[in-house]
C-alpha cells in the first residue's frame, strides 16, 4: 500500500447538521452515517436521530428515539442500530436500550440494562454486544462486563472488569475486546485491559504510559495509539496540554519506547483522530492557544512523524468524528458556541 503524501489530503465542506447539538453519538450502517442524539445549546439532551447520505451529501430526519438522550453507546447489529444507556431528562444515566430496524424504519424497546449507566463502552461481535463499564447515578464508575444476546433480547453479565471506569475506548480484534483508559470521577485512568470472548476471562495488558483525559485513541491494522489530551492538574501541578504520542504494537504485547521526534506538533485536547490509509491523522482540538484549533497533522509511520495537513475550514473541539470511504467526517462540535458543521478530510480519490 502506498503512503499518501501530504498532498493527497484535502478537507470537504458537506450538508450541515440540521439542528445544532454536541455529543451526537455518530455510527456507520449499509455506507450511511446515523446520528444519534446529543445536547442542544441549553445542555438537555434530545431524542434527534438522522442519517446522512455520502452519495446525496444530504441529513434526513429519521422517526426520533423514543428516549432522548445524549453519549450514548451504539453498536451495529446486521440490519439494527442499538442504542444503549447514556444521560437523560436531568443528567441521569439511562437504563433504556432501544433498537432502529434499518428496514422497517421504527424504534423498539429492548431488554434494559441492569443498572443505569452512561459512558458506557461497547464494541459488536457476530449477533452480541458487549457493554464495558459506565458511570451510575451515584457517581460511581462501574466494572460490569455484560453482553446483549440480540437473538435473545437479554443481557447476560459476564467476569468484572478488573478497573471500574466510564467512557473508556474498546477495540475488537479476533477474540479479544483490548479497554483501554476511560475515567473514575473526573480523572483519567490509564488502565489497559483485555477480555477474550472465547475464554471469558480478562487479562492485565501494562498500563498506558502517560495518564490524560481528552486523549484520542486510534487502531491501526497492528497497533493502537494514545495521542495528545490533557494532563490533569492535581495539588501542587497545574494542567497541561499534551503532544505525547503512546504506541501499543499487537503483536509484540506491548507499549513501544516513543521518541520525542514522534510526538504531535501542537499540543492538543478533545480533538478529531482517524486512521485513513496507512496514516493516522488528528484535527482542531483545545490547546495553548485562546481558540480552538484549527490544525491538522498526519503521522508518516516510516519517518516517524508527523506532517502538517490543510486546516480545518471550522476550527472546532468536541466533534464527533467518523471515519467512512478514506475520509474522516468531523461533525457538530463547538466553535463559538454549537456548531453545526460537517466537514470530512478526505484523500484525493475518495
Amino acid at each position: 500500500m502506498d503512503l499518501p503524501s501530504t498532498k493527497d489530503f484535502h478537507w470537504q465542506s458537506l450538508a450541515p447538521l440540521p439542528s445544532r447539538r454536541v455529543y451526537p453519538t455518530l455510527v456507520e450502517a449499509g455506507g450511511q452515517v446515523f446520528a444519534v442524539g446529543g445536547c442542544d445549546d441549553n445542555g438537555v439532551p434530545v431524542d434527534s436521530f438522522e442519517v446522512y447520505s455520502p452519495e446525496a451529501d444530504r441529513w434526513e430526519p429519521l422517526p426520533a428515539m423514543p428516549t432522548a438522550r445524549a453519549g450514548v453507546a451504539v453498536a451495529v447489529l446486521g440490519k439494527r442500530i442499538l442504542v444503549v444507556g447514556g444521560v437523560g431528562a436531568g443528567q441521569q444515566p439511562l437504563r433504556a436500550v432501544e433498537a432502529f430496524s434499518t428496514d422497517e424504519g421504527r424504534w423498539r424497546k429492548r431488554s434494559s440494562l441492569r443498572e443505569a449507566a452512561m459512558g458506557i463502552s461497547v464494541t459488536a461481535k457476530d449477533h452480541r454486544v458487549y457493554a464495558a463499564g459506565g458511570m451510575g447515578s451515584d457517581l460511581r464508575p462501574h466494572n460490569f462486563l455484560q453482553h446483549y444476546d440480540a437473538l435473545k433480547d437479554i443481557w447476560v453479565s459476564l467476569a468484572a472488569m478488573p478497573t471500574p471506569r466510564y467512557a473508556a475506548t474498546s477495540v475488537l480484534r479476533g477474540s479479544k475486546i483490548y479497554v483501554l483508559g476511560g475515567r473514575q470521577s473526573k480523572y483519567a485512568v490509564n488502565a489497559f485491559e483485555v477480555f477474550d470472548t472465547d475464554t471469558r476471562s480478562w487479562s492485565k495488558f501494562p498500563s498506558i504510559p502517560n495518564k490524560r483525559a481528552f486523549s484520542s485513541f486510534v487502531p491501526t491494522e497492528e497497533k493502537l495509539f494514545s495521542l495528545g489530551g490533557l494532563r490533569q492538574g492535581r495539588l501542587y501541578r497545574q494542567p497541561k496540554f499534551m503532544r505525547t504520542v503512546d504506541v501499543f504494537d499487537l503483536e509484540q504485547g506491548g507499549w513501544m519506547k516513543m521518541e520525542r521526534s514522534c510526538y504531535l506538533k501542537k499540543r492538543r485536547a478533545d480533538f478529531v483522530a482517524g486512521y485513513l490509509r496507512g496514516r493516522v491523522v488528528v484535527a482542531g482540538g483545545l490547546g495553548n492557544q485562546p481558540t480552538v484549533l484549527e490544525s491538522a497533522e498526519a503521522f508518516h509511520p516510516e519517518k516517524n512523524k508527523w506532517e502538517s495537513l490543510p486546516p480545518m475550514p471550522t476550527p472546532r473541539c468536541a466533534c464527533s468524528s467518523i471515519a467512512l470511504r478514506d475520509c474522516l467526517l468531523a461533525v457538530g462540535g463547538v466553535s463559538q458556541g454549537l456548531s453545526t458543521a460537517v466537514e470530512a478530510l478526505c484523500l484525493s480519490d475518495s
